[in-house]
């Protein structure tokens, strides 16, 4: 257990480490816990006043939904009134993965998760911390365990549990819990599927990719900007660290710069990161923006990696991070 602005963290969980912390949020507490993709901010996904502090501690608008994560696909009836068969077929290619439903929502999923909507968002993270945690819990009566990126509202989301505590440890109580799991290992959110309609509608691009879902469905896949469903990560302003991002410009002297290391670094540039893959951007992105916060660095420069698949997924958190900004 972590007190506010201590460094304690539980790493190597045991088994009675988890036990401890499914019975905390059955308690009220609130779990930092890591998934494949970023640390989340887990409360009792049945408890209107725990969930409250979720909201409480990021300072998200009450209206913004939450995912509620669970432990198999056996909990699906639990939280859903009806799903359709290309969803069961996503959900036993993709979980535990990273790959959130929505679907229509059942009484178990109140207005405190779904912001009002008749949809719910559900995921199987594919972390074993994380999933050691929702069997732990599930076993003591725990339905599941509703936990948006453990950072403050449209901020950066973090990939590590020290960024956790550095981005919100002052704002939790020494009865919640910060739980290490190492550095998350895909480093951008799930995504996020509509399955309220007759196909699959992305409406949050993410590791899991139109080419996956099509083969895994039979089915022609849709994407859009703009939705009558409010999920999270959909705002124009998110993901966004105190610096200024600049999209698609190469740095000058002093700035921050973040490329594929097939791009040289401009001279006197501050190199943030340099991977040399699709799949590593994302999983180092998070980190840069955040160390870039922690040099006092004003400005950003980042040429995102082209394509499709992954990449739209970190195209998307870096137009967010922009707000839009463009050097073209």
């Amino acid at each position: 257990m972590n007190a506010p602005g201590s460094s304690q963290f539980l790493s190597n969980c045991t088994v009675d480490t988890l036990d401890q912390a499914a019975r905390a949020l059955q308690s009220g507490s609130l779990i930092a816990f890591p998934t494949e993709t970023v640390y989340g901010l887990g409360a009792d996904a049945t408890s209107a006043q725990a969930v409250a502090r979720i909201y409480d501690v990021k300072g998200r608008p009450a209206d913004h939904p939450l995912i509620v994560h669970i432990p198999g696909l056996d909990s699906l009836e639990i939280w859903t009134s009806d799903f359709p068969r290309y969803a069961i077929s996503l959900a036993r290619d993709f979980w535990p993965g990273p790959m959130t439903l929505v679907l229509p929502r059942s009484a178990t999923a109140r207005d405190f998760i779904t912001g009002g909507q008749k949809t719910v968002g559900l995921r199987v993270p594919a972390h074993p911390l994380a999933l050691g945690l929702l069997h732990a819990f599930k076993k003591i009566g725990g339905l599941g365990i509703a936990a948006p990126s453990a950072n403050r509202f449209g901020q950066v989301s973090p990939t590590t549990a020290q960024a956790v505590e550095e981005e919100i440890g002052h704002y939790l109580s020494p009865i919640d819990f910060i739980l290490d799991g190492g550095s998350a290992l895909v480093g951008v959110e799930s995504t996020i599927i509509d399955c309220t309609g007759d196909s699959p509608r992305i409406l949050r691009h993410g590791a899991i990719t139109k080419e996956m879902i099509k083969e895994s469905t039979g089915l022609n896949v849709s994407e859009t900007e703009e939705s009558d469903i409010r999920v999270s990560g959909s705002l124009e302003k998110h993901y966004s660290p105190a610096a200024k991002v600049i999209l698609n410009a190469m740095a000058e002297s002093g700035e921050g710069f973040i490329a594929l290391s097939s791009i040289p670094t401009p001279r006197g540039a501050i190199r943030l990161a340099s991977p040399a893959t699709t799949d590593e951007y994302a999983r180092v992105l998070y980190a840069a923006l955040r160390s870039a916060d922690a040099q006092g660095i004003e400005k950003i420069a980042v040429i995102p990696p082209e394509g499709e698949g992954l990449a739209l997924a970190i195209q998307d958190r870096l137009l967010r991070a922009s707000r839009g900004r463009s050097a073209q």
